[in-house]
């Protein structure tokens, strides 16, 4: 096995207690105007006369990012003309949730947008509405949904996502001198999306989500044993009702393979190969590992479980926490990560590294040759998810950090110097515990940063850059690691 770069190792590690948030960071309702402003300009830029943003209970982070609101059980559309005031849509139960919301816009009552049964007859047409706010003959309306589409879907901006019917009556209402088409990536795209260049309080917002996700993984991992049921074990990770972004996920033995399943019943076994996720709005942190001690828990065949897979991924991972900052192209980080994990062996099929928001992924720009730069206010997740097919499982870390340049991390000092205080206490961590060089403007959201147990059983045993590792690391050029 060739050398790694860096060397890593496997070692009895202190990780410290970061604590969790007491203050809850809370977007002020300036903010919510600004990023409606925002919004209208793009759409007048692109040729637009308004857009029409979507929600629904899965898919509700661009409507909540324009107006603070999420849908509970129903659809809701926020009516966007670009000017006068934001028409949001809500049904019965939308209602009175809805004036909760500090996002600039009046309401509307459309209880096609209620459940099945529900009463009917109190609100106007969808038509009407739609011509209320400005929506007709000869408009040019922008639909926000939760995905666009380029060349290599096969599509255009006329594919667009949202309910037929709804899309069937914006057509109707904008007529054959009018268009409707998919903005979509006016809020995702990985380069200009308003939801992918964030401000300090979006970001503290993340950041309080994360302490909350990564402690209850943490739990997990350090209260892990064998007779312990899938479930008893999430009942450890103190779960404290914030929005899921994602089912949770827990599964040991047969279904960990697949990566995805809920928590079962079935009682952890020492051996057991085991894999945990845990995503609310902003954050998601994911460990997997096996139900062991240590190696003589495992068949014979996988004893070298850590030399032959876990030294490998976190080496890569070492590399792409040195390799991310502001700058940096999304083919550079892919490169750093592929010249280590390439091997057929380790499986990667996703991007390893993508954009995260309320929703788990966004968008991602790492991928072979990509040369869109990170930005200040990207917040990135590391997603670097092997799929060896065979005994030896997987391994996993996945974490939260954000891209801030000086301004902005002195604005995120002065505003949220509680969440400072666990940033600056996480990078130290890494920066003196596990051997990662990280750039100044990376903040470590994740109250478990890079921190990777092989065996559940023995959680302090976890991997770090090896003591005495030569520098500088080796730089790797996209040039270098051909197109996979």
């Amino acid at each position: 096995m060739p050398a790694l770069d860096p060397p890593v190792e496997l070692r009895e590690l202190d990780l410290p207690e970061f604590g969790e948030p007491q203050v809850e960071p809370d977007i002020p309702e300036e903010v919510y105007v600004e990023r409606v402003s925002t919004a209208r300009a793009m759409a007048v830029a692109a040729g637009l006369d308004g857009l029409v943003v979507y929600g629904d209970r899965e898919h509700a982070a661009n409507v909540r990012f324009l107006t603070g609101y999420d849908p509970r059980f129903e659809e809701t559309l926020l009516l966007l003309p670009k000017s006068g005031e934001p028409v949001l849509l809500v049904g019965n139960e939308g209602w009175s949730y809805s004036s909760l919301a500090k996002g600039p816009f009046s309401r509307a009552l459309y209880q096609s947008f209620s459940l099945m049964g529900q009463p009917r007859g109190q609100s106007d047409s969808l038509e009407d509405l739609l011509g209320g706010a400005g929506i007709g003959a000869g408009a040019r309306i922008g639909t926000v949904g939760w995905k666009h589409y380029g060349p290599a879907d096969g599509m255009d901006q006329s594919a667009i996502e949202l309910p037929h019917w709804i899309v069937e009556r914006l057509r109707a209402a904008v007529g054959p001198t009018g268009a409707v088409r998919n903005a979509g990536a006016f809020f995702s795209d990985p380069e200009t999306g308003l939801r992918t260049r964030l401000d300090v309080h979006a970001l503290a917002a993340m950041e309080y989500a994360a302490s909350h996700t990564s402690e209850g993984v943490k739990r997990a991992l350090f209260g892990a044993a064998p007779g312990l049921t899938e479930q008893e074990l999430v009942r450890l990770m103190g779960l404290n009702g914030l929005p899921l972004s994602c089912h949770l996920m827990m599964s040991a033995g047969s279904r960990a393979r697949h990566g995805l399943p809920s928590p079962s019943n079935r009682r952890l076994k020492r051996g057991d190969p085991a894999t945990v996720a845990y995503g609310v709005w902003g954050a998601l942190n994911a460990r997997a590992g096996f139900i062991a001690d240590d190696a003589s828990d495992l068949p014979d065949e996988i004893a070298d479980y850590v030399d032959r897979l876990v030294a490998p991924y976190f080496s890569a991972a070492v590399a792409w926490y040195e390799t991310i900052g502001i700058g940096v192209t999304g083919g550079s980080l892919h490169a750093a990560v592929m010249h280590r994990l390439g091997d057929g062996f380790f499986g990667i099929g996703l991007n390893p590294g993508h954009l995260i928001h309320d929703d788990e992924w966004v968008h991602s720009c790492v991928y072979p040759g990509s040369d869109i730069r990170f930005a200040s206010g990207n917040a990135v997740q590391l997603d670097i998810i092997p799929a060896t097919g065979t005994n030896y499982f997987t391994t996993n870390i996945e974490d939260g950090i954000a891209l801030a340049d000086a301004a902005l991390r002195a604005e995120f000092q002065v505003r949220y110097p509680e969440a400072w205080g666990r940033i600056v206490a996480r990078r130290r961590f890494m920066t003196d515990t596990l051997g990662i060089r990280l750039k100044p403007e990376v903040l470590p959201f994740s109250n478990i940063p890079a921190y990777l147990p092989p065996f559940w059983l023995s959680p302090r045993r976890a991997m770090a850059v090896a003591r005495g590792a030569p520098e500088p690391r080796m730089a790797v050029k996209e040039s270098e690691v051909g197109a996979e």
